[in-house]
């Protein structure tokens, strides 16, 4: 009968599991989070005529994105679609 002699355990098992984590977690620490800036609303009435568009183009700077801003009304208000109500409550960036 021939008897294997017993293996000394290593530590290369835990120094890999060791690398791996150090691999997955220091780019994740290194790296910043960008959040976006907060927005303030103010909260207008619709009036008869009114569109989200013509709303969003009011309240969007000069070299804005009109759309990024019907989104952001959209969002806001939990809104499904861009049909509006006279006298509908919205808030609007300011």
């Amino acid at each position: 009968m021939r008897v294997t002699p017993k293996r000394k355990p290593t530590l290369m098992p835990l120094v890999a599991l060791g690398g791996l984590c150090l691999a997955v977690t220091l780019p994740a620490l290194s790296s910043t989070v960008h959040a976006a800036p907060p927005v303030a609303y103010k909260t207008i009435t619709v009036q008869q005529g009114q569109t989200l568009w013509t709303l969003a183009e009011r309240t969007t700077p000069a070299n804005g994105d009109v759309q990024a801003t019907v989104d952001q009304i959209l969002g806001a208000n939990h809104l499904a679609t861009a049909t509006l109500s006279v006298g509908q409550k919205l808030k609007v960036p300011r």
